[in-house]
């Protein structure tokens, strides 16, 4: 065995899997019950689409919110289309999969985050203490990407 297994990567892709499925249900079935999804994604990443306006005020990321206001959900391989309203103004937008940084259902308090390496050295910077607030071992890096639960208290309700 060469390189080791590449958990990393493993993990983004069963977790992008997961978001596919989500969504692919919630295209076919709608949305049940309280569920809605804060989708946090890189408006600069290869094929990304949306409006230039939007991406003139959103440089770097957007968060979308599928709940009320969503039309025409498309699921694909390798990203998702639909439409939200934009004060009344409709837009459609194409995120692929990869440009997902942050997936979030508050209603279950479920949520997913993507890290590149770039934004786990940024966040060692923060950090005095590198061990897990519960006195675990560090999670070992594959030296390209992390994947980690999203803590959800930026979007809970005051």
């Amino acid at each position: 065995m060469s390189g080791g297994i590449d958990y990393g990567n493993l993990m983004h892709r069963a977790m992008r899997g997961l978001i596919h499925d989500v969504l692919t249900d919630v295209a076919e079935r709608g949305l049940p019950g309280d569920h809605h999804f804060f989708i946090t994604f890189d408006t600069q990443y290869p094929d990304v689409e949306l409006a230039d306006w939007l991406s003139d005020r959103y440089p770097g990321e957007m968060t979308v919110v599928l709940q009320h206001r969503f039309d025409d959900l498309e699921v694909g391989e390798d990203g998702f289309a639909v439409t939200l309203s934009f004060g009344e103004a409709p837009e459609r937008l194409y995120i692929p999969y990869h440009a997902i940084k942050t997936f979030v259902d508050p209603s279950v308090e479920f949520g997913l985050r993507f890290e590149t390496q770039e934004d786990s050295e940024e966040d060692d910077e923060d950090e005095d203490d590198p061990t897990p607030p519960d006195g675990g071992p560090e999670r070992p890096s594959d030296g390209q990407h992390d994947a980690e639960v999203v803590r959800l208290d930026a979007f809970r309700k005051p």
